[in-house]
């Protein structure tokens, strides 16, 4: 069973794994440390990802949840 489902786990829980935010930064570097990313962090990684997807592009955010759902 994979450690992370981004339909049911927050942002704010994704990006204090140190993991996670090394896949997050190989596909957007700079997402997370924006000061912005502080106002999603009560969402869902789907939520915040779907409102990510203009600026990073659906390719990448694929790939995010491929690898972080793999952990």
């Amino acid at each position: 069973m994979a450690k992370y489902d981004v339909n049911t786990t927050t942002l704010g829980d994704l990006l204090d794994d140190p993991e996670v935010v090394g896949i997050f930064d190989k596909y957007a570097p700079g997402l997370t440390s924006n000061p912005m990313i502080g106002m999603a962090k009560g969402m869902t990684a789907a939520q915040a990802m779907g409102m990510a997807g203009p600026m990073i592009g659906q390719d990448k955010l694929d790939a995010i949840k491929a690898e972080v759902e793999a952990l």
